[in-house]
């Protein structure tokens, strides 16, 4: 009964809509850069006449309606000189495509920043952080090159494991709660060198965007943040070449029409060569890195748009020839973007992604390769019902395939027999609906739910235990022991072995109480069924991905925050400070003594436990000027717990709580640029982290004339404190002007007081005195570096 109301009650409102809409025209359009018709995201088109206005979507569309009449539109952004133009909306809507040009080009003396970090008081979005590309190549790093994971590091509520650790972590959660999205396709490994860079192209890069919290209903399947991440889509109106050559890595990106203003392509390479010159040292062990961005896309014509885009990346690990390690990502996504009307946008995409992991060891003659491969369909709608209601909608569907691994004989004396660990299979599907609504001018909403359903599909070979439970508890040891199956099934692919739904609601308000002040809140509830199967705080190659099924289930995350935002003097300075907290269920958790590598039935050694973060944020930035940067601190709490599932188990850890390996209790970082002159630019930044959390022994005994340590309970002590100082210089030659080869070095020195920040303190027997000892093991020390880069 209710559908059968809520239907006419919904088309009544759309028709009323409608009517109060007979006398009001629509303005809509895109808006591009003059110099290589690139769409941009983020651009203010207001009508200074009401005090009203609009930004432009994902894709650089935007649309706004007005009563009749005539009016002033002035586009903005920063970095670009503004348009002021008359439009007469009297007879029909009007389709306007707008092109900003560069301010640099005009201005010579002009300092100018990108708007896109720029903070929206009004609008309910909270708990999300931009970066401009240009900021993200300014931020020194490891060995010079630009990094974005390395830059969202600086951002409050993001940390990771420290150097030479891959992955991020958010607000206390892990690496693998984290929903990273190139070009709409899920990237499960974002790292090279096992952490040393990212596999993003800065040059190939448009826009990104970091969603901690209040995450929108279109975004699903992770429960700690979203990071969004943009290609270029190519210049069409001339050819550009741009690149780098750096101490280990160097990178080429040529783009450029195909039919001019219609069609563009973009291709960029990197890779690394530090392995080149070992040899030389008599080292024979090698590790590189190589990656490919692509990208084709084609305006049909005014309500018509497709993309082709692509990413492959390798790294290959090996030592002597004799033990090759080799992984990766391997991305493809077709997009058509579509205009039903001036009001309704569309965008459809199919994408496929692969995350390969492979190992060859020569000495014992096999090879291994495991992975997890997902297809996707999404097809999205943008209504701009009014202007102060705007409903987003959609649909997603995602196939997976996991292969937990595959060894193969690599010769045929080797004696090694072909074995294929159980691969398993599933479905996830989701329908959603976001709503942007402005209820005064002071209050704004963004609501939404999201529908999500996974299924687990069958499989060659599923184990069947006593009561259901792979994990049986030893009373008398007081341990947790794998129990042993009492027989096993062969359900065929299409059987459902498990079948999850979950409402997802999303909640976000605004309040301004001018136009520089406003206070904002949000409930996020969000699920994830795909579980990363890692021991270590940082995610490695061989760790394996896992669906929520029989014994695993997904986890369900209710977050909250609530924060106060300020501009100052005009937008040229802003603050942000947020508070959170956040529960977990269902958070995977190891037994004493958990054999994770080619386990076949993972069930046998986890359990499910509960997880929760809570905390400070603060953010306070300087925007523009010859100054700029900003200054983060995040004071958070992170722990989780796994009870006795009966009263007579004792649960990990006694059941009691502790601290998750990305707890850090004071996070601390500033980042300072300063543009000198026209020839010299200087960045700096600073971190400072509460050590991270480790166990060490609180005893030992002799065994057998060995002394062996023993440890207290989980992740009670930590690692000293982490901190460094990074500084770059940028030389832009004066000759740049008026030539068409564009140039610059980037000097920059990392660990400027060389600081030796411990990776890992580990513990071993001293051959000298036979009495066990702490090691530390610490990665890099000052590292200088030097970096060329060019455009033409």
């Amino acid at each position: 009964m209710r559908l059968r109301i809520g239907f006419p009650l919904f088309i009544f409102l759309l028709l009323s809509i409608n009517v109060y809409s007979q006398n009001r025209y629509t303005l809509s359009g895109t808006v591009s850069e003059s110099l290589s018709n690139e769409t941009l995201i983020g651009v203010t088109i207001s009508i200074t006449s009401l005090g009203k206005g609009v930004i432009t979507n994902e894709y650089g569309f935007y649309s706004i309606t007005l009563p009749e009449g005539d009016y002033e539109i002035r586009v903005s952004y920063l970095g670009f000189k503004d348009i002021t133009q008359m439009v007469n909306l009297s007879t029909e809507n009007k389709l306007i495509n707008f092109q900003l040009i560069e301010a640099a080009e005009q201005l010579e003396e002009v300092v100018v920043t990108d708007d896109v970090e720029k903070l929206n008081i009004r609008k309910p979005q909270m708990s999300v952080n931009s970066l401009s590309v240009e900021t993200i190549k300014k931020i020194p790093v490891i060995l010079g090159e630009a990094d974005i994971i390395k830059s969202i590091l600086l951002l409050p509520g993001v940390s990771n494991a420290g150097e030479g650790s891959s992955g991020f972590n958010v607000r206390g959660g892990s690496v693998d709660q984290n929903l990273i999205l190139l070009d709409e396709a899920i990237i499960f490994n974002s790292s090279h060198l096992f952490g040393f860079f990212s596999v993003f192209n800065p040059d190939a890069i448009k826009d990104v965007k970091l969603f901690k919290g209040g995450i929108p209903s279109r975004y699903g399947g992770r429960v700690s943040s979203v990071l969004e991440i943009f290609q270029k889509e190519g210049n069409s109106k001339s050819l550009k070449i741009n690149g780098g050559i750096g101490a280990v890595a160097s990178r080429l990106l040529v783009e450029g029409p195909i039919i001019k203003d219609q069609a563009a392509f973009l291709i960029g390479g990197r890779t690394s060569y530090a392995h080149l010159f070992l040899p030389l040292f008599d080292v024979d062990n090698t590790a590189y890195f190589y990656d490919l961005n692509t990208k084709l896309n084609y305006r049909i014509n005014e309500m018509n748009s497709i993309f082709l885009s692509g990413y492959f990346g390798r790294d290959v690990f090996n030592i002597s020839e004799s033990f090759i390690n080799t992984y990766g990502n391997t991305v493809m996504n077709f997009r058509w973007n579509h205009l039903f009307s001036d009001k309704l946008f569309s965008n459809l995409s199919l994408i496929y992604s692969d995350y390969y992991y492979g190992l060859e060891l020569d000495f014992v003659g096999f090879k291994w390769n495991s992975g997890i491969q997902n297809f996707n369909f999404k097809y999205d709608f943008k209504h701009y019902l009014s202007n102060s209601f705007q409903i987003n909608y959609g649909l997603n569907n995602i196939y997976y395939q996991f292969n937990p691994g595959k060894i193969e004989p690599n010769r045929p004396s080797s004696g090694i027999l072909e074995d294929q660990l159980i691969q398993k299979y599933a479905n996830e599907f989701s329908v959603y609906v976001d709503i942007e609504q402005e209820i005064t001018e002071k209050l704004n909403l963004q609501y939404g739910l999201r529908l999500s359903n996974f299924i687990r599909l069958g499989q060659e070979e599923l184990n069947v235990y006593t009561d259901n439970k792979p994990v049986s508890f030893n009373e008398l040891l007081q341990i947790y022991q794998k129990s042993d199956p009492i027989s096993a099934i062969n359900p065929k692919r299409s059987t459902q072995l498990a079948n999850f739904t979950n409402w997802e609601p999303r909640l976000a308000m605004s309040f301004a109480f001018n136009p520089d002040n406003s206070i904002k809140a949000s409930y996020t509830k969000l699920a994830q069924y795909l579980h990363l199967i890692s021991n270590t705080s940082s995610p490695t190659p061989l760790d394996v991905w896992t669906p929520s099924g029989p014994f695993v289930k997904p986890q369900l995350l209710d977050q909250y925050a609530l924060g106060y935002f300020k501009n100052l003097n005009n937008g040229v300075y802003s603050l942000e400070s947020e508070i959170f907290y956040k529960k977990t269920q269902n958070r995977i958790d190891y037994i004493d003594g958990a054999n994770l590598i080619a386990n076949e039935a993972i069930e046998q050694v986890i359990l499910n436990g509960e997880a929760k973060a809570y905390g400070l944020e603060i953010l306070a930035r300087k925007n523009i000027g010859k100054w700029q940067g900003w200054l983060a601190y995040t004071l958070s709490k992170s722990e989780q717990r796994t009870p006795g599932r009966t009263l007579m188990e004792n649960g990990i850890n006694f059941g009691k709580w502790y601290n998750t390996p990305y707890d850090k209790t004071h996070d601390f970082s500033a980042y300072a640029s300063y543009d000198h002159n026209e020839k010299w630019s200087f960045n700096s930044n600073f971190v400072y982290q509460t050590g991270q959390p480790t166990n060490y022994p609180i005893g030992q005994y002799e065994f057998q004339n060995l002394i062996i340590p023993y440890y207290g309970p989980r992740n009670k002590e930590r690692l000293p404190a982490y901190h460094r100082i990074d500084i770059s210089a940028t030389l832009t030659p004066r000759k740049n002007k008026g030539r068409k080869l564009k140039s610059e070095w980037v000097f920059s020195i990392y660990n400027l007081y060389n600081r030796k920040n411990a990776a890992s303190i580990g513990f071993s027997r001293n051959s000298d005195s036979g009495v066990n000892e702490a090691v530390r093991t610490s990665i890099f020390g000052m590292v200088p570096a030097a970096t060329y880069n060019f455009k033409f």
